[in-house]
């Protein structure tokens, strides 16, 4: 977790993606039009390439819908103690996320995307 959405922020998160890349393959993100996802000040590492989305198209970006998710049914309606606790809420909410993979593609499934 990282306190804020930001360039330095997105830069560690690619650095740690391309980690995660299989040698010879590259990684294609899609990524909404946000101002730290597509800034020149970005340092994309080779084994990756940025696709962005067309502006306001939250239905083509299924990770909007985890967001949702995970505020819906672990992180809304409450009120935290301190930054550690919203933290730790966070930590636990994704963690409880990723042990559901059958719920990541439940949720990030579009119906009329499968009709090609």
């Amino acid at each position: 977790m990282l306190p804020r959405c930001n360039i330095e922020a997105m830069n560690l998160h690619l650095a740690e993606i391309a980690t995660e890349v299989a040698p010879g393959s590259i990684a294609a993100l899609l990524l909404d039009q946000a101002g730290w996802h597509m800034s020149k000040r970005l340092v994309v590492p080779p084994n990756i390439v940025i696709v962005p989305l067309p502006p306001k198209c939250p239905e083509l970006n299924p990770q909007e819908n985890v967001w949702q998710f995970m505020r819906d049914n672990w992180l809304s309606n409450r009120v935290f103690k301190s930054y550690d606790d919203i933290l730790n809420h966070c930590c636990d909410a994704w963690n409880k996320l990723i042990d559901q993979p059958w719920r990541i593609m439940s949720i990030g499934l579009r119906d009329w995307a499968h009709g090609f």
